[in-house]
């Protein structure tokens, strides 16, 4: 079975993509989020999705809280429309740095959960994947876990698992609008 190191933005966009998953894949949940707001918010996120994956039997490796990193690179995107610009570069952040941590630990390949968002738009998400993966050597895993009412079911996961819910991206910019 491949090894797959996948991208997590929360504990409830996770479960999907999880139970997709679980059958073809050894996935251990990579938690890389700089566009998280406060450090309040991003520990409440982590807690939940360490939580449901000690339920399921899921590892999580988790790389810290650093706002700069993705406040550096957003720098005069700041008043983008969501889903614009400013969130392509946010999609570039995370999945580079789980490709490269995916490289550093011999994962076969690495893979995000952020395409089970109706928020999200999976092409621009695959093509920064698929473009991230010729720079770094390591198999992205190309996802639409919205189809097949794979956001619907994350929702119904979440109740099931009595996980906090997010009502917004992570990103101050996405909080203010």
């Amino acid at each position: 079975m491949k090894r797959l190191l996948l991208h997590s933005c929360c504990g409830p966009c996770s479960t999907q993509v999880i139970d997709v998953l679980k059958n073809e894949y050894d996935i251990t949940i990579y938690y890389y989020n700089p566009n998280i707001d406060t450090l309040e918010e991003y520990n409440l996120r982590l807690s939940e999705q360490k939580r449901y994956c000690r339920e399921v039997g899921i590892n999580v490796i988790e790389d810290g809280h650093n706002p700069d990193d993705f406040l550096g690179q957003v720098k005069g995107l700041e008043n983008e429309k969501e889903g614009g610009a400013r969130c392509s570069v946010c999609f570039k952040i995370r999945l580079e740095k789980t490709a490269k941590k995916a490289k550093e630990l011999g994962f076969d390949l690495f893979g995000t959960t952020l395409t089970v968002s109706p928020h999200k738009n999976s092409e621009i998400i695959n093509a920064i994947g698929k473009h991230v993966e010729e720079k770094e050597g390591v198999e992205f895993l190309l996802g639409n876990y919205k189809k097949q009412d794979g956001y619907k079911k994350s929702i119904e996961f979440s109740k099931q698992y009595n996980l906090y819910r997010q009502n917004y991206c992570g990103c101050i910019f996405a909080k203010e609008r």
